[in-house]
């Protein structure tokens, strides 16, 4: 093990979700962290948002998300001595910033690995309700487009108010433009029943007017959603497995691309290519 002569000299910062001030009940979410004299900075949140949703049920992952990405591009264009500015700007209400504590780090990756470890993640044996529904999905999207090191290139929280109407409420989760095409992925969890399905549906044809009308791009929108299986939609349960199919018909119809899961990991080397990375 490197010795405290051999380590780096750095200063970390916990971020931490405080969705109700005045009880000031907290959850770290990430981990902020640099060399001493250096004016890099290295942010990175969690991946696993369970600790947030049993601290508040109705918590935004997806924002909380989209500041990681907004934190890293506002960090890389305008890097120090205005960071704390930046920061400022970037978090949320919901979200404070620890003062900054000394640190020895072997390096800023290995740092990070560390206060995540012993500040953010939870113990291997502590029990949390397992993802399920559209935030398991989204957790998947995620892990998939991170692998293919492209989730920082994408779009996220798309506003479909931007292309429809005024009030719109539906924001499509992920979405990035190759040429002339716009590829949009939306999590839809066919668990709890098909209303997420309808929905969907529902707002493609006006969505795909819009793009086509602001963006001068054709839209390709693709619904991710459980395999079968996962749902119990077999032979043996033909009830579930009619249902199933009845909802990825309703996006077939109105010419949304339906895929799973386990089609994640093509689907991000597809965007690896077309973003070139």
């Amino acid at each position: 093990m490197p010795t405290s002569q051999q380590r780096r000299a750095c200063e970390f910062r916990l971020l931490r979700y405080v969705p109700d001030a005045v009880r000031n009940e907290y959850v770290h979410i990430g981990v902020m962290l640099r060399e001493e004299g250096s004016p890099h900075l290295e942010v990175r949140f969690t991946r696993d948002w369970r600790r947030v949703r049993c601290l508040d049920p109705d918590a935004d992952t997806s924002l909380l998300e989209s500041m990681e990405t907004e934190l890293r591009r506002r960090l890389s264009s305008d890097p120090d001595p205005g960071f704390m500015r930046i920061l400022e700007e970037s978090l949320s209400l919901g979200v404070q910033m620890t003062e900054a504590k000394a640190y020895l780090a072997e390096s800023i990756p290995a740092g990070l690995e560390e206060l995540m470890r012993l500040y953010v993640d939870p113990p291997p044996r502590e029990k949390l309700p397992r993802l399920s529904g559209r935030a398991a999905i989204q957790a998947r999207m995620r892990t998939e487009f991170e692998h293919a090191g492209v989730w920082d290139l994408l779009r996220k929280r798309i506003s479909a108010a931007a292309y429809t109407r005024p009030g719109d409420p539906l924001r499509i989760d992920l979405g990035y433009r190759p040429n002339g095409l716009i590829r949009m992925f939306h999590a839809v969890s066919l668990e709890p029943g098909l209303e997420m399905a309808k929905v969907l549906a529902f707002s493609a044809s006006p969505l795909r007017a819009g793009i086509e009308r602001v963006e001068k791009a054709e839209l390709e929108l693709t619904a991710i959603i459980e395999p079968a299986a996962r749902l119990g939609a077999t032979d043996e349960e033909p009830e579930r497995l009619a249902l199933y199919r009845f909802g990825v018909e309703t996006m077939e119809e109105h010419q949304i691309r339906v895929l799973t899961t386990s089609d994640l990991g093509r689907v991000a080397e597809t965007a690896r290519r077309e973003l070139r990375v």
